[in-house]
């Protein structure tokens, strides 16, 4: 399913003239409304002090939404499985099974787009129901989740989404059987949310907790 660019295409500050951002599939449920509102409330707070009120905070959270919302192109990184997203690294635990799965928190100011860690076949999606404490929590493992699983060079590559607290909605963009190259957007989680990636057996992670990662760009793997 190829990825459809945003309308509002703009630029980051800080990154080069020609960097350009879009913002994120799955972002119109909530940018649109927010958008008319401010809108809306700036036009009649021309005329009304009541509509004035209104208009700033409506115009402030607009602007936190395209903040939040934005999806920016990036440059691939090298390595056999890249983190799927933006975020700090909060666990890295052995599985019973010899995988060894790495957390990543993704607070709500950082990019939300997850992207796929390695190149493959999405052999299945799966959407868990749950619950939504916040994602930082060890119950958050109960919470609602996307479950993924790439078959890759490397074997099976399982990859979680896990809403938070205020992560209600976690959007996917491919389906199953489609292929995907490594660093492709795969899907969307809308506000505070953690994605695990369970990397194979045999794979040593190159990450340490606490370490910040870029989807589709740091590296998970050790040679």
């Amino acid at each position: 399913m190829p990825y459809r660019s945003s309308p509002f295409p703009g630029r980051l500050p800080g990154r080069s003239p020609g960097a350009r951002v879009r913002l994120a599939r799955g972002a119109s449920p909530w940018l649109l409304p927010t958008a008319a509102a401010a809108t809306v409330s700036l036009v009649r707070a021309r005329t009304s002090g009541r509509w004035a009120a209104v208009a700033v905070p409506a115009t402030v959270l607009t602007a936190g939404m395209l903040w939040f919302f934005r999806d920016p192109e990036r440059e691939i990184g090298t390595g056999r499985v890249l983190s799927p997203a933006d975020g700090v690294v909060q666990s890295i635990m052995p599985w019973p099974d010899g995988r060894t799965r790495v957390a990543i928190f993704m607070s709500p100011l950082n990019v939300h787009v997850n992207r796929a860690p390695a190149a493959g076949t999405v052999a299945s999606v799966e959407h868990i129901p749950g619950g939504y404490v916040p994602a930082f929590d060890k119950e958050s493992e109960n919470n609602e989740r996307v479950v993924w699983r790439f078959d890759t060079e490397l074997g099976d590559l399982e990859v979680v989404q896990i809403a938070g607290a205020v992560a209600r909605r976690i959007v996917p963009y491919v389906p199953q059987g489609c292929k995907v190259e490594q660093g492709e957007r795969i899907g969307l989680i809308r506000f505070g949310s953690r994605v695990d990636v369970y990397l194979p057996e045999g794979i040593e992670p190159a990450v340490a907790v606490g370490q910040h990662t870029t989807a589709g760009v740091t590296r998970l793997d050790r040679d």
